[in-house]
């Protein structure tokens, strides 16, 4: 046996060098008609071999004449069945896979041929270019030899009718791994294919270089390409297998297809900016409801009430006009439901510090797409009267023995949110900013108000005499507005002085005790148009009934607005941010190393200061109020009054720590978490995004903030007296001398580094939202 392998592998051998010395013959002397037959009959023997993977691998004399070849200009033909060696060799393993991608002669000469005039060349062009993209390195090569560009100019070329959808489940019948099926020509639903493999390999940079007028005729194509899938997906209209012999299949995916739409929608203008100025006439344009008597009065501190006319809804000049004006084209309930919900799909959540909006595409990329979740994006729920619990009309997430199935929300649950509402269910849809572009708007416009990097959106339909959500707090602060109809609100004293955190639980009382208690409370009762804002802790509850003015309760249609305030954005990460900018200034004028031991007094007593900042946070109530800064506009006007209040509230807070004087519990806190291994800075992390070039012990990241510490700390807490004396200095110091100014531009910097990944999220889902 061993003899007859060894005999088969010397005529393979034989066999590959017999073709190489026929084709460098062949090409030597190319001007002939039989030069070009021989050529052809080598190459066809070498495709056959490759596709019957006789061939295991392609030898490197026949992938040295591949440039040669797939530039031969005596006809398509050679240069055709060269691009199919290409192709099936990319196949064989990802070694010669990788090894074909890194040849940059063999690339380049591919993607000219998506150049060709001839079809049957452009077709093995773009099959091999498939190919070649089965693995990583293959896709960046081909994508650094402008691969998606030649592959955008074809798909501008080619004629395109209507096209005609089919959804076919794939080999595991997951819905995750649907395939499309298109009623097209086969050349055009592979230009798809490898224009969409390509698209979802780009980095921000290669979508940036992609030029506006090649990709755009595509992106149309794919929104509507994405229309027909949706209405299909919603309905449940899936085939197990492609039986229409009419349609092309492709390798494109739902997930796929969403994905595509999303990455080339990053860096689009997506939707018409509403400054903050408008914002503010539209909410605030009461003498009473001036702005800055709201933010003096009420801002983190009391509710308010913004008392408008049922006109300013539909006035032209108003906000929420375009809105509004929407769901009044709608005549009833029945009508109003399921045109909402058809365009609609899950917005999968984004965490809070993500600043990398490819690194979150790639954890969701199985899941984009995919209809509304239950609870994650939809709750369907109602307080019932006698324990003051809600009940949920479809199965929650925290009921199910597998939270990776959650409920999904298809056609069929639309009549049943029309049966739940009549029986007295409120329906609940988050994330408005991400599916309507006005709503986008307004959002994006009361963030930049109050310098914050987003600001979300929910709307909630209640039906007559009816309790949605039960008596609860919010970690955010929000802005009710009511569109139809009236709503009646209670809102209770504030049980803590101590803000609730984004995320964060907080330790005051529930909705229960607070409904229950002799506690204040507030009564509001809103309609069209009237705006309630409600600060984060304080408990409420909300109910259609009767107003007393029509005798009977009306059911209510109302947005809430929340000013989502993230750590970074408290008056303790300005506080943190400060003692950075100061901290850097001082290592430019005094160059003490790190190394030398007032070097190690010096950076461990900064790094105690931000410990203490960090523990202010936990207890002063003022240190967890949202910081505003990054709403000033003129930092140099200093007559303004909102910069007169920031700064005042700055003054304030640096005054609270110039007071305290709390070493020895800092230094037991630093003790206990490097003997117990954790990180007492793991809060404050987001500093490095300041981009300080921080300096640390040698052999550590100096990117890191904080870095080192356990390394300084056992020498530090030695010399205790030292290092009290130095931390004392370092605090005095820094507090003397801060600057409330020198701190704005930087902190704006973060802030717009914030705000550029929430838009490039917004922009992507608004793109994968039809309505």
């Amino acid at each position: 046996m061993g003899k007859k392998k060894k005999k088969k592998r010397k005529q393979k051998q034989d066999n590959t060098n017999s073709i190489f010395a026929i084709l460098v013959a062949a090409l030597s002397n190319s001007n002939n008609n039989y030069s070009e037959f021989i050529t052809k009959k080598c190459l066809n023997r070498l495709r056959l071999s490759l596709l019957s993977q006789s061939q295991p691998t392609l030898p490197i004399p026949i992938l040295s004449l591949l440039p040669v070849l797939l530039n031969s200009k005596c006809s398509g033909g050679i240069a055709g069945l060269s691009a199919e060696i290409v192709g099936a060799a990319s196949l064989l393993s990802l070694e010669t896979n990788e090894q074909i991608a890194a040849d940059a002669e063999i690339v380049r000469g591919l993607v000219s041929l998506l150049r060709n005039s001839e079809k049957r060349v452009l077709v093995a062009a773009a099959n091999a270019v498939l190919d070649l993209s089965t693995t990583s390195v293959g896709r960046q090569k081909l994508l650094e030899s402008s691969a998606l560009e030649a592959l955008l100019l074809i798909f501008r070329q080619v004629h395109r009718s209507s096209t005609l959808v089919s959804l076919c489940a794939g080999e595991n019948g997951n819905e995750a791994s649907l395939c499309i099926a298109c009623e097209e020509d086969e050349f055009l639903v592979l230009l798809l294919d490898a224009a969409i493999v390509l698209i979802n390999s780009c980095d921000i940079e290669q979508l940036l270089r992609i030029p506006r007028k090649l990709y755009e005729s595509l992106f149309v194509f794919l929104k509507e390409l994405w229309i027909k899938v949706q209405d299909q997906l919603f309905s449940g209209n899936i085939m197990r297998s492609n039986r229409e012999k009419h349609f092309c299949s492709s390798k494109i995916t739902v997930n796929s297809l969403a994905e595509s739409i999303f990455r080339l929608s990053l860096n689009a203008d997506q939707f018409t900016i509403i400054s903050k100025e408008r914002v503010e006439r539209s909410i605030f344009s009461s003498n009473e409801g001036s702005f800055e008597n709201f933010i003096v009065n009420y801002w983190e501190a009391s509710p308010f009430l913004v008392r408008r006319s049922t006109d300013s809804l539909i006035e032209g000049n108003d906000i929420f006009t375009s809105f509004v004006q929407g769901l009044s084209s709608k005549e009833s309930i029945c009508s109003f439901l399921p045109c909402i919900f058809q365009c609609l799909i899950s917005c999968l959540p984004i965490a809070s510090d993500e600043l990398d909006i490819l690194s979150f595409l790639n954890d969701v990329r199985h899941k984009l797409g995919c209809p509304l979740v239950y609870e994650q994006d939809i709750r369907v729920l109602k307080t019932d009267k006698i324990s003051k619990k809600e009940v949920h009309f479809f199965p929650r997430i925290s009921d199910s023995f597998d939270v990776k199935d959650p409920y999904l929300i298809y056609a069929d649950d639309i009549s049943k949110c029309e049966e739940a509402y009549k029986e007295g269910y409120t329906i609940a849809l988050r994330g408005m900013e991400f599916r309507f572009e006005c709503l986008a708007n307004i959002a994006d416009g009361l963030a930049s108000l109050f310098g914050q990097p987003s600001v979300g959106a929910n709307m909630y339909l209640t039906p007559p005499n009816s309790q949605g959500l039960a008596c609860h707090y919010d970690d955010h602060c929000v802005f009710v507005c009511q569109l139809f109809g009236n709503k009646h609100w209670k809102i209770f004293a504030q049980p803590s002085v101590q803000l609730p955190r984004l995320y964060h639980p907080c330790d005051i009382v529930n909705g229960v005790e607070a409904e229950s208690s002799t506690a204040e409370c507030r009564q509001f009762l809103l309609r069209e148009g009237d705006i309630l804002y409600i600060p984060r802790g304080f408990p409420h509850k909300a109910c259609t009934e009767d107003d007393g003015r029509t005798g009977s309760a009306e059911f209510s249609l109302h947005l809430t607005l929340g000013v989502e305030v993230e750590h970074p954005f408290e008056w303790e990460g300005f506080a943190h941010a400060a003692l950075c900018c100061w901290n850097q200034a001082q290592k430019i004028h005094h160059h003490a190393s790190v190394e030398s031991f007032s070097g190690i007094l010096n950076l461990m007593s900064v790094n105690l200061l931000h410990l203490l900042i960090g523990l202010l946070g936990h207890s002063d109530p003022t240190f967890r109020k949202a910081c505003l800064v990054g709403a000033v506009s003129r930092p140099s006007d200093t007559q303004d009054w909102f910069y007169l209040n920031q700064k005042t509230i700055f003054d304030e807070l640096i005054g609270k720590i110039s007071a305290d004087s709390r070493f020895l519990e800092l230094l037991s806190s630093m003790e206990m978490a490097i003997r117990e291994n954790t990180d007492p800075f793991q809060q404050m992390r987001w500093l490095q995004l300041l981009d300080w070039n921080r300096e640390t012990l040698e052999g550590h990241d100096r990117k890191l903030p904080f870095t080192g510490a356990e390394i300084m700390f056992p020498l530090y807490a030695e010399h205790k007296d030292m290092a009290e004396t130095a931390f004392m200095q370092v605090k005095s110091k820094f507090c003397s001398e801060v600057s409330f100014e020198d701190v704005i531009e930087r902190y704006k910097m973060l802030l717009g580094k914030y705000k550029e990944t929430r838009k490039q999220y917004m922009n992507g889902m608004l793109s994968l939202h039809c309505n």
